[in-house]
């Protein structure tokens, strides 16, 4: 195993090149991180053209943020590169469920339009995520849309938020998720009995 030291050396190399406009260091983190970013997608219902876009995209990622001076070297840029790619994977399979045809059964109604039901049940579920957040205040409700809407990062929601850092933030963010689950218990509840 390389030591750590090495891990940096590398990785300096390879973001000094890239502040220097050098393409070659993307060919070079393209080759070590393929492998990895092509198991998990073809894992997690993807196929190898996915993959490919996936680790593409997640370099786009790295380069515009080195370029712009966005990027905060504090791991492996391996790592930035497979958790960028995860996300994005993510992203796109959830925006896939969403874009999927309705089944067979329900061919009366227009392609992508919900079911009268389906329609009724995502206007209360929209209507209590609304109430549970209006409810759970700041800085918990910043913190979540910022994380979850904005999607930025624990280290920007750290320095927007004065959290002390983005492990701090973190662990906010999960106190908050929990208080937000609790408080959208009490307004579904509430709106059944309604």
């Amino acid at each position: 195993m390389k030591s750590p030291l090495l891990f940096f050396n590398t990785d300096a190399r390879i973001l000094a090149g890239i502040k220097q406009g050098d393409e070659s260091a993307l060919v070079t983190l393209y080759e070590a991180n393929r492998r990895p970013i092509t198991a998990y997608v073809t894992r997690n219902n993807g196929t190898p053209d996915d993959a490919d876009d996936m680790v593409q995209e997640s370099l786009i990622v790295l380069w515009e943020r080195v370029r712009t001076g966005r990027y905060e070297h504090t791991s492996a840029i391996g790592t930035f590169l497979f958790a960028t790619a995860r996300n994005l994977w993510l992203r796109r399979l959830a925006r896939r469920r969403r874009e999927q045809p309705l089944a067979p059964s329900h061919q009366d109604q227009p392609a992508g339009d919900p079911s009268p039901l389906e329609a009724m049940l995502e206007e209360e579920d929209t209507v209590c995520v609304r109430d549970a957040l209006e409810r759970l205040g700041d800085p918990c409700r910043a913190l979540l849309v910022q994380f979850y809407w904005e999607e930025e990062s624990m280290e920007e929601i750290a320095r927007r938020l004065g959290f002390a850092n983005a492990a701090t933030a973190k662990s906010k963010k999960y106190q908050c998720k929990e208080q937000l689950k609790r408080l959208m218990t009490t307004s579904a509840s509430g709106h059944e009995r309604a």
